[in-house]
């Protein structure tokens, strides 16, 4: 079922989807660079992670401004346990860059 076409309540032809809306976060930074390679590996063989803006946000409120989750989630506009689950991920995607020498890619957050 495409549940881009759902009303705000969730009903797409009279069938409720399965799927709750995207949250909107709030991103107050952007990062000076977007990609990190490691140099150790030819670019024909070099496999990307893409780490979303709300990702990179999470990290930076978390690593660098020294916030605790809940301080966090609220700066995001975000439940404490939405943004645990964003910052989960985030550690995931650069742990796996690392361990593996993949490259890591910050998209850029689109205005809304």
């Amino acid at each position: 079922m495409d549940c881009s076409k759902c009303n705000p309540v969730g009903i797409l032809d009279g069938t409720p989807c399965m799927t709750r809306p995207r949250c909107c976060y709030r991103i107050k930074f952007c990062p000076r660079a977007h990609y990190f390679r490691p140099p150790e590996v030819p670019q024909h063989e070099l496999e990307v992670i893409t780490l979303t803006p709300e990702e990179a946000e999470a990290l930076r409120l978390k690593n660098i401004r020294g916030l605790d989750q809940t301080q966090s989630a609220r700066q995001m506009g975000v439940s404490q346990s939405t943004f645990q689950r964003v910052l989960a991920s985030a550690y995931r995607k650069i742990s796996e860059a690392i361990v593996y020498g993949k490259a890591i890619e910050i998209m850029r957050a689109t205005p809304t």
